[in-house]
């Protein structure tokens, strides 16, 4: 697909409607991924287990990428917002997504796009999950780098602080920070998500 990098600036409004579509295990899945890998700070990697990806467009054009994989099985500052048992997380964490990925493509400058895009994909993921993987999805999470970005968009979009990250990976054998702390902010997709989550 030709993509148009003339710069697309100005008000959200004439840009509406946007289109959200899920391109995993289509032939627009190429799409998404070379513009990942050209254009986002962290480049592609292929998602292990469960995962959905988002070509957006506008005016018939890309203009952002959004990915969802499944979520980390072990986030203390979430498992405590959520308040469930290690039984249950591990039951039930299935149900949320994280959201690996989330790219406007450079040559869009449209003011809350962003934001407009993350609460258009609150209406959406939990349905196209589960029509790929037979369950809905009741919470979102992410986490924002804050050496680079405020996170401003999620805030925006009412995502909730959560709390941060210890620095220390999944791997961790050394107890010590080894990588940037995170904020991780969470998004629930259902009012009765706390009861779903902790007793399935």
């Amino acid at each position: 697909m030709l993509i148009d990098r003339t710069p697309m600036e100005g008000t959200l409004k004439p840009l509406l409607p946007i289109r959200l579509e899920q391109v995993r295990r289509t032939a627009d899945e190429v799409l998404f991924n070379s513009l990942i890998e050209d254009y986002h700070y962290l480049g592609y990697e292929q998602p292990v287990g469960e995962h959905l990806k988002y070509v957006v467009s506008a005016q018939g054009q890309p203009i952002a990428c959004v990915a969802w994989s499944s979520a980390p099985r072990h986030l203390g500052c979430r498992d405590r917002f959520i308040g469930w048992s290690c039984e249950a997380r591990r039951r039930n964490i299935r149900f949320i997504a994280y959201n690996t990925r989330f790219l406007i493509l450079p040559w869009i400058r449209i003011p809350h796009l962003a934001s407009h895009i993350l609460g258009q994909m609150a209406r959406v993921v939990s349905k196209d999950w589960e029509q790929l993987y037979r369950h809905p999805i009741y919470f979102l999470e992410t986490f924002v780098d804050t050496e680079r970005f405020h996170g401003t968009c999620y805030r925006a979009a009412n995502w909730i602080l959560l709390g941060r990250t210890t620095g220390r990976g999944k791997n961790d054998l050394t107890h010590q920070p080894n990588r940037p702390v995170k904020e991780v902010l969470g998004y629930p997709l259902n009012r009765r998500f706390r009861q779903l989550l902790v007793q399935g």
